[in-house]
């Protein structure tokens, strides 16, 4: 009796196996670029599956080489996630190769989301450099150049939006999984609303504080809350800024009394050292794809969190 009990119980820890490798396999195969919009899409994956993601770690989505087993990644993809040509050069020729059968979500040409034009010139005035590419839900429907900001994560509502556009995507593949995704989507939903009050009561006492970023990728953040970035040490983190770039840049720092000068992790933090250098202004760091935390849901929330405390920390009172 004890054997046949045995051998019940292997047989149906066996069919549970195979039932669990099933629904894994029958999972969609999901790629997405950067790691911000990878956690999105593992929220809204939870219980269903899990996507892979091509931009790891500290590779910066401006001037990122694929590999070999990247490029396989998305080319077995029946979902590829990416933000759009003016962000991430480097996947244009290869989505051209994927399949017709592969469904390719571009997240610039999402309805309503928020998009912000590019600043001109290094230096900026509050108020001053911030008009919508068409405003909510206008000029979509096209190919955007270089006439959109790409960071468009930033901002916790484009991130809703996009949460949005993930559920319908996997919806449509992995009908199986509709409720999961739903179900999903609405919890990220009312988790990036929770976070969004939470951020715009942190970032209110220091909105007025005058700051320099390394690059200019972060306008998203800035106008949601109001903060006052006044200028970019480079128009391009993968090349080295003028002299003439880095003198108005320390003319800017001097007049405008900027407290902090942020880097980035991604790049060479030399070049703070040089704009800072014989003024009272302090070195913060800023990183706006998380590119040392580890992957997963969580990954979104956490870098938001970690660019308020980053601004507090060097903008707050009494610092």
């Amino acid at each position: 009796m004890t054997e046949v009990r045995t051998v019940a119980a292997i047989a149906i820890g066996l069919s549970l196996a195979l039932l669990h490798t099933a629904a894994a396999d029958a999972a969609p195969k999901v790629a997405v670029s950067i790691k911000p919009i990878h956690a999105l899409a593992a929220g809204v994956m939870a219980g269903a599956g899990a996507p892979e993601l091509i931009v790891r770690g500290r590779g910066s989505e401006h001037s990122y080489a694929l590999k070999p087993s990247e490029a396989r990644t998305l080319t077995g993809a029946q979902l590829v996630v990416w933000v759009g040509e003016p962000l991430e050069t480097f996947l244009v020729k290869p989505l051209r190769s994927v399949s017709k059968a592969t469904r390719v979500l571009e997240l610039l040409e999402l309805e309503g989301l928020t998009l912000l034009k590019p600043r001109e010139g290094g230096v900026w005035e509050k108020h001053g450099h911030a008009a919508k590419s068409g405003g909510h839900g206008q000029a979509h429907g096209h190919a955007h150049g270089a006439d959109v900001d790409g960071h468009v994560w930033l901002d916790p509502d484009n991130a809703r939006i996009i949460v949005a556009a993930l559920v319908k995507s996997l919806s449509e593949i992995d009908a199986a999984n509709r409720a999961t995704y739903e179900k999903n989507g609405a919890a990220l939903a009312a988790k990036l609303a929770a976070l969004d009050a939470e951020l715009k009561q942190q970032m209110a006492a220091i909105k007025n504080r005058p700051y320099i970023v390394f690059h200019d990728a972060y306008q998203y953040f800035e106008q949601r809350y109001g903060l006052n970035a006044v200028g970019s040490i480079t128009v391009h983190p993968e090349s080295k800024p003028s002299a003439r770039r880095l003198t108005q840049i320390r003319d800017k720092l001097a007049k405008s009394a900027a407290r902090c000068v942020f880097s980035e992790p991604q790049y060479n933090a030399a070049l703070v050292g040089t704009v800072i250098e014989g003024s009272a202004a302090r070195v913060g760091v800023l990183d706006p794809l998380g590119a040392d935390l580890p992957e997963g849901q969580e990954a979104y929330f956490t870098m938001m969190r970690n660019l308020a405390r980053s601004l507090t920390d060097c903008l707050g009172v009494g610092s």
